[in-house]
């Protein structure tokens, strides 16, 4: 058994073995590829030389022994022994990879030959074809014309040099003598069950005491006003340990526990690894903010976007894994990041993670506190089995019923270091051995558990992987520490890059079989979940990197590159302002990966690129990021083994038009704006050139801002995978049975759908047929048209298949559902749909039965003014458990609605959205109250609705809501906000808006005080300041934003009014007056309130002057106000002007 073999024989030089061990996979079913490649192309020439065929032959004899060699040297890392394997291994994958370059040209040609002839487009192809063949391929291109085929001699040449290598595997013969002979064991068959399962659950297992301590640091109070430090507001507390010892696992629990973190009003993440910079940190703490990457910017707008961002607002930012470099550098470098931060909000907390002491002291220093630390140390015996037991026996049934494995699972606890990370690590790769007590005793006899490094433990889960694993975790290592992997991305780079074996099931894409492969990986904690993405621990990070290093080099931030390069150099990653290290690039000639970050001055980068593409002609991958380049050179062409192109942050006036020379592409990301030369809208062509026919591998293309469905003739791309919105039109290769054979689609959007003539022409889709359709959006763009028979049997005949997730419906003018909506039987084919869209829809009367979805999580309804009930009856079902799954539901714009079920018809055991977490209600007039709201409802917004009042769940202790938003409500009279105090502990944010008749807030203004029951909002929005005086806002004790907006009536706060908000003086930090038509004058009190900070005053045309303010107020803006007013505080000479200028940001306009 694999297993068993490398266990038994492992030594500690990995660095070496990986040689071998990635060599198993080029000469198994790659080198097979080839001799059976080659041997099908010379079948089909006449007449040609029979010496390439017994070379074939003899490398058909060989092939078996080339494996038994190469197997038998990865099982005892005999090649750490012998550097002549190593090198014969070496020029193995070098004839091997040559043969494979040349079979990708074969298939080239042979596509070139199958494509139509004398089109205009291809009389344009061909001529920029033909500038990029060097004179012998033209040469070359004649002689085939007189019916020989010299490409054959590339052929027969490498074909040559692979047999002569492989004739060399005699020497190595001997080596099998000294290795145990045992039945080859097959591949860790990645499709079982319990290998494709859900990630193990991430308790936080023996670091509780650490996490209370965390915790109570966090609701400790701050020393607010206390002195006057630029950082005074701020504290910092240094979690401090070894390397896995789970210092980021336990902030990430603090982290994500809303209850724990509630307090703060941002929160923000940021990974700053060992290559730390003040940029990217900041970017990363406005992406964790505006949830978008800000573009790269100068240090000083970036600076100013998140002082904007952060001002008046209490946050707790973690920097995770902070390593040491120069105290000094680093100390100036940290008072960049921390000066947008300084003095704004008080009571926010910095929690860092780092592995010495001297990092804490620094950052202690920089913002002049006491150094306070929390050390981790490795964990109790009794806890490391219980997290290894987490992760091996996950997935299982029953994990108490194989005490045999238990009792080795404790043994093995026993050998090793108390590294959480060891044991995650150990544990997963005890899972993958499929409860086999004999592999799970080797894996415990194994010399590695003996040592006490970490460093070994990783290595032992990294050798048991299987071969196509191992190369795919390797290549990780080409990223920087700390990347964050986006899982779709990684895995088309494995395929583009041949990291990926082909499946025996047909049905199986190459995308799918990478997922399992990922999945695999992360099952055994090689990547971690983060975000929205993955990460892998810095120590897993430094292991793929210390198995990839004959083929893979990075260069970051140098001047030079390292003096010694090996020549089996296969990847390759530059980040540099240097343009001389480019230029040298063209040097390596063997690169299939190529990543470029680009910093520097355009100087002459189109020229140093144009050199690479013609010296690295290997290159199966490109990545380019720069903004320095307005257009990406024709030699682009020479590419031609090119299958994944990336082009970042670049503005170009178009991708080159020898792109459709590359034969072989499949993955087109383009992440940048196009210069077009033409007014109005962009179309495609000013992006990508527009030959289809040659991008028939194309599996993905992303272009930013710009639609990739106005190509005509898309159905040619029989392998795409992903088609946002295809536009249909009346014309050849824009109708919709271009989507009949794209049966790899897994999102589709279909625009345009009045322009189908009658359903059979719908019926050309073929959605039904798509196996991996997950995504799918229906859109008529004509809301004009009035022809419903018709759209209602284009819809019937546009049926999607079981295997839809999510389906969106825009514009459609039909009165009915679909016959496969309204059918229980037939909408049962797609029962899995977890989303479900429809929008604009102006005669859709009746709904369909959503509510017997078993798994519909979110419902969005919008503008569908006929539609009456939410859910009808269907089948004779009059009663039934009413969407069991829903979490988010979305109604706007239904005029027409009246109930949620039709009469007759009730939800079972009154169980009505048992799992509802968003509700939102909006101009819906006609719609009944809830009889209760959904007990787990935590966000509530209803807006232009006819309710009365809300009637909460009587069965909720505590209500889980939220945010409660009651906005332009008229019929509002009561919301039992006082009655239901006790169980509204989490309430934060209320907003009461234009609700004119709202006479209470509870029954009885004396409940909240004899039951000493206090409401907790933070954030408070009214309209009316008579809202104040009611119970239970009354008795709040604390508010830390206060909105006053739209009352047209206010003229002055009452007295009652202004002294409820004395209350809040010392609490309240921002106060903002909005849309105040006939408001005169602010509370006069407002130099009193010493938290307060941010002050803003828009649309109040009355207001002619200001009250005294207060000394903590460090942002005024006013805006919309009378004109006296603007003259009274003008920054040119303002009559009262000094009785504001001390508040560092005032936006008055002129």
């Amino acid at each position: 058994m694999r297993a068993l073999f490398l266990l038994l024989f492992i030594c500690s030089a990995l660095s070496t073995s990986i040689i071998v061990a990635m060599a198993e996979w080029f000469v198994g079913p790659i080198m097979d590829k080839i001799i059976n490649a080659c041997s099908d192309y010379l079948e089909e020439q006449v007449g040609w030389q029979t010496g390439m065929k017994k070379e074939l032959q003899r490398l058909r004899e060989n092939h078996p022994k080339i494996q038994a060699v190469v197997f038998a040297a990865n099982q005892a890392q005999i090649s750490d022994q012998n550097p002549a394997l190593n090198i014969w291994i070496w020029q193995l994958r070098d004839a091997i990879d040559e043969a494979d370059d040349v079979l990708d040209e074969f298939e080239c040609m042979k596509h070139k030959e199958q494509l139509p002839k004398n089109t205009e487009e291809e009389k344009k192809r061909k001529l920029t074809s033909f500038l990029f063949e060097s004179p012998r391929e033209i040469l070359k291109i004649g002689e085939r014309v007189l019916k020989r085929d010299p490409n054959l001699k590339r052929l027969e040449e490498a074909v040559q040099k692979l047999d002569k290598v492989s004739a060399d595997v005699a020497t190595f013969l001997h080596l099998l003598d000294s290795v145990k002979q045992e039945q080859k064991e097959q591949e860790i068959d990645f499709y079982k069950r319990r290998e494709t399962g859900y990630l193990p659950k991430n308790d936080l297992i023996g670091r509780r005491k650490e996490k209370e301590l965390v915790v109570q640091w966090l609701r400790k109070p701050s020393n607010e006003h206390r002195g006057t430090d630029l950082y005074r507001n701020i504290s910092l507390l240094s979690i401090v340990g070894h390397g896995g010892m789970g210092k980021t696992t336990l902030l990430q629990h603090v982290y994500k526990d809303d209850e724990i973190t509630k307090e703060f009003d941002l929160k923000m993440w940021v990974c700053v690894s060992n290559n730390f910079d003040v940029k990217k940190v900041i970017a990363d703490m406005l992406e964790c903010l505006k949830k978008e990457r800000p573009r790269w910017e100068t240090l000083v707008a970036l600076q100013g976007r998140l002082e904007e961002e952060v001002m008046y607002k209490k946050f707790l930012l973690v920097l995770d894994d902070i390593w040491e470099e120069e105290e000094e550098r680093d100390r100036s470098k940290w008072e960049n990041v921390f000066a947008p931060l300084a003095s704004r909000a008080f009571g926010s907390k910095i929690l860092v993670t780092t592995r010495t002491d001297s990092v804490a002291l620094m950052f202690a220093n920089l913002i002049k506190k006491k150094k306070e630390i929390i050390k981790l140390k490795g964990l109790e015996k009794d806890e490391c089995l219980q997290l290894l037991n987490s992760h091996a026996f996950s997935g299982v049934e029953n994990p108490n019923d194989h005490e045999n494995l238990r009792v080795i699972a404790r043994d093995i606890v026993k050998k090793f270091s108390s590294s959480p990370l060891a044991a995650k690590v150990i544990g997963g790769v005890l899972n993958s051995l499929d409860l086999d007590e004999r592999r799970w005793r080797t894996v415990l006899e194994s010399n590695l558990l003996g040592q006490t490094s970490v460093d070994s433990i990783l290595r032992l889960s990294y050798i048991v992987l299987p071969n196509p694993l191992k190369s795919c975790f390797a290549f990780c290592g080409m990223f920087a520490q700390d990347h964050k992997f986006d899982k779709e991305d990684l895995i088309r780079m494995w395929i583009a890059l041949g990291f990926i074996q082909p499946s025996l099931d047909q049905e199986e894409t190459m995308e799918d079989i990478g997922g399992r492969y990922f999945d695999v990986l992360a099952k055994k904690s090689f990547f971690d979940k983060f975000d929205k993405g993955y990460k892998m621990h810095d120590l897993l990070h430094k292991l793929a990197q210390s198995v990839f290093k004959q083929e893979c080099l990075r260069v970051e931030d140098s001047t030079k590159l390292p003096s010694k390069i090996p020549e089996t150099l296969r990847h390759l990653s530059i980040k540099t302002t240097n343009l001389d290290i480019l230029r040298q690039i063209e040097k390596f000639k063997h690169l299939h990966s190529l990543f470029l970050f680009y910093e520097g001055s355009n100087q002459d980068l189109c020229g140093a690129l144009i050199k690479i593409f013609k010296a690295s002609r290997c290159l199966r991958l490109l990545y380019i990021h720069t903004h320095e380049l307005e257009m990406i050179p024709e030699e682009i062409g020479y590419l031609k083994h090119l299958r994944y192109l990336d082009i970042r942050r670049i503005d170009v006036t178009g991708l080159p038009r020898s792109l459709s020379n590359l034969y072989h592409l499949q993955y087109i990301i383009y992440e940048g704006w196009v210069k077009s030369s033409r007014l109005g809208r962009l179309e495609v062509d000013d992006v990508l050139p527009i030959d289809i026919k040659s991008f028939s591998n194309l599996r993905l293309v992303t272009l930013l801002g710009h639609c990739f469905s106005s190509v005509r003739g898309i159905g040619k791309l029989n392998f795409l995978d992903e088609l946002e919105m295809f536009d249909l039109r009346d014309e050849m290769g824009y109708r919709i049975d271009e989507l009949k054979y794209l049966n790899y689609l897994c999102k589709l959007g279909i625009n345009c759908l009045e322009n189908l003539k009658d359903a059979e022409e719908a019926r050309n889709a073929q959605l039904c047929e798509k196996r991996r359709l997950a995504d799918l959006t229906l859109c008529w763009s004509d809301t004009d048209s009035r022809n419903i028979d018709l759209n209602q049997n284009v819809l019937d005949n546009l049926q999607p298949p079981k295997c839809l997730r999510n389906l969106s419906i825009k514009r459609y003018m039909g009165a009915r559902s679909a016959i496969w909506m309204n059918n229980v039987n037939l909408l049962s084919s797609i029962q899995k749909i977890e989303e479900i869209e429809l929008s604009d829809c102006m005669e859709w009367e009746t709904l369909p039965p959503s509510g017997q979805l078993p798994f519909l999580k979110s419902l969005r309804l919008s503008n569908m003014p006929k539609v009456k009930w939410l859910e009808s009856k269907f089948n004779g079902n009059d009663k039934y458990r009413a969407f069991p799954l829903l979490e988010v539901l979305y109604i706007w714009g239904l005029e027409a609605l009246e109930d949620w079920f039709e009469a007759g018809i009730a939800a079972e055991d009154g169980c009505l959205f048992p799992c509802l977490i968003e509700l939102t209600l909006s101009h819906c007039p006609k719609l009944k109250e809830l009889p209760s709201l959904p007990s787990k409802l935590m966000r509530l917004q209803i807006n232009k609705i006819r309710w009365t009042t809300l009637n909460f769940c009587s069965n909720s202790n505590p209500i889980p809501l939220e945010i409660l938003l009651v906005l332009f409500c008229p019929n509002i009279t009561s919301l039992p906000l006082a009655d239901e105090a006790a169980r509204l502990a989490g309430l934060r944010f209320l907003a009461i808006l234009n609700c004119p008749n709202l006479v209470s807030l509870g029954r009885h203004r004396e409940v909240e005080a004899t039951n000493n029951c206090h409401l907790m909002v933070r954030n408070l929005w009214i309209s009316d300041p008579s809202v104040l005086l009611m119970e239970p806002l009354t008795s709040i004790a604390s508010v830390k934003t206060l909105f006053i907006t739209d009352n047209d009536e206010l003229v002055s706060f009452p007295n009652e009014a202004e002294q409820w908000l004395m209350k809040f003086r010392s609490s309240l930090y921002e106060l903002q007056f909005e849309r105040l038509k006939s408001l005169q004058s602010l509370p006069s009190s407002l130099e009193s309130f010493s938290s307060l900070q941010k002050l803003c005053i828009q649309h109040v045309p009355m207001l002619r002057e200001l009250p005294n303010l207060p000394s903590s107020l460090e942002s005024l803006s006013i805006a919309g106000c009378h004109p006296e007013l603007y003259e009274l505080y003008r920054g040119d000479g303002g009559s009262d002007r000094h009785k504001i200028a001390h508040i560092p940001y005032i936006d008055i306009p002129p």
